[in-house]
């Protein structure tokens, strides 16, 4: 059962990650805004829940499956911010690459700090 639980959260970030680039499409921009804003926004609903399920048990261990495991999993994209990264590296892109590498890394560990912070200090 937990093995479906974490399909159909996958299935749902799959969406939802396709939904942001499909809003985000880059239009004459060389930045990758998607892919850091779902980056961002599933570091912080990971803190969110990890608050929520793990330290609070609020939530049962099985929507960590379908939540964390699945949903986040799914709709957070490392991959893609890697093949980015890289590929603004190829094309000479040396400034843009370190600025994205750069605030992926800080924006999305402070967006999951700011989600247990949050959600401790609202509980």
């Amino acid at each position: 059962m937990l093995w479906l639980a974490v399909a159909l959260g996958g299935a749902l970030g799959a969406i939802g990650r396709y939904g942001v680039s499909v809003a985000l499409a880059p239009q004459h921009i060389k930045f990758p805004v998607a892919t850091l804003t779902v980056n961002i926004l599933g570091s912080l609903m990971m803190g969110i829940f990890y608050v929520l399920i793990v330290e609070k048990a609020m939530l049962s261990q099985e929507w960590r499956h379908v939540i964390m495991i699945g949903f986040l999993g799914a709709f957070t994209t490392f991959s893609t911010f890697s093949i980015e990264t890289l590929h603004l590296f190829q094309a000479g892109h040396w400034q843009t690459a370190v600025i994205y590498l750069g605030l992926s890394l800080m924006l999305c560990v402070l967006a999951v700090y700011l989600g247990i912070t949050i959600t401790d200090s609202l509980l």
